[in-house]
């Protein structure tokens, strides 16, 4: 791989940067800092919502626009301004309301600002103590009506509840598109998130790109997800972190160390410093 000067650093955040302990190595802090500080834009790009990254932003003091709902959003979290949103169709909320109703299984949905429940369960005390979200209490018969729905997830625990996501799933093949990944600290607990059949993080990049008018060639991503595949075949440098999907790893041009082994740190001092 050839030397550039890369412009722009789009990064995923679970598995890539936040560790098993839901921690960022200082070596990773560091090498961002560096990163920045040479010039480089750094944008997060997760499946996370924009209020539940903030305290990450925070930490590595980052601003401007990065990307949620694994690409539906790419928003400045500090104004609200949009560049890009891909919501949910109403009609799409609707239906998986009744699956929820029908079926008695967790779901959850997010606008562009708020985190809406039913009641209160095992999902919200994760969303509170993990993510740091506080829900909004809401009807769900209404919300499709009342609400610009970004996002949906449906969280399981049990291989009960996981065979019903997947007849969810399969009801929904070709009209939503369900990511199911994990989050460290809850190993037991896949949480699938729901976005628009037309939603991807490369997309949402492609669109960060246009409004920086910084060409995709110039970019470098990392992650570790299968819903980085998108994301990293879209830059012109692609890395995989050691940690990652075996999928992943195919489409990267280089595959760093693991995240216990601060591979974000080991890519940047490679290629941006």
């Amino acid at each position: 791989m050839s030397q550039k000067h890369y412009k722009l650093l789009v990064i995923d955040i679970d598995g890539t940067l936040v560790n098993k302990q839901g921690i960022i190595s200082d070596k990773d802090i560091q090498a961002l800092k560096k990163a920045i500080k040479a010039g480089i834009v750094v944008v997060i790009s997760t499946g996370r919502a924009a209020q539940a990254s903030k305290s990450i932003l925070q930490s590595l003091s980052l601003s401007g626009h990065h990307i949620f709902f694994d690409g539906a959003l790419a928003v400045n979290p500090d104004t609200n301004e949009e560049i890009y949103v891909e919501p949910l169709s109403p009609e799409m909320v609707r239906q998986l309301i009744e699956f929820a109703h029908r079926t008695h299984i967790h779901f959850d949905f997010f606008s562009s600002q708020d985190y809406f429940i039913e009641q209160e369960d095992w999902m919200a005390e994760i969303r509170r103590n993990f993510f740091r979200l506080q829900p909004v209490f809401v009807d769900f018969d209404s919300i499709w009506q009342k609400e610009r729905i970004v996002k949906g997830t449906l969280a399981v625990r049990s291989d009960e509840e996981r065979a019903i996501a997947r007849d969810i799933q399969k009801y929904f093949n070709g009209k939503l598109l369900f990511s199911w990944t994990n989050a460290a600290p809850y190993p037991d607990v896949d949480f699938i998130n729901i976005i628009d059949p037309h939603v991807s993080k490369g997309k949402a990049m492609l669109k960060l790109c246009s409004f920086l008018n910084i060409k995709p060639s110039d970019v470098m991503a990392i992650g570790d997800g299968s819903n980085d595949i998108s994301l990293l075949s879209n830059a012109g440098l692609a890395v995989a972190m050691g940690n990652a999907k075996q999928g992943l790893k195919d489409i990267a041009h280089h595959v760093t160390l693991d995240i216990e082994q601060s591979g974000v740190a080991v890519a940047i001092e490679k290629f941006l410093l």
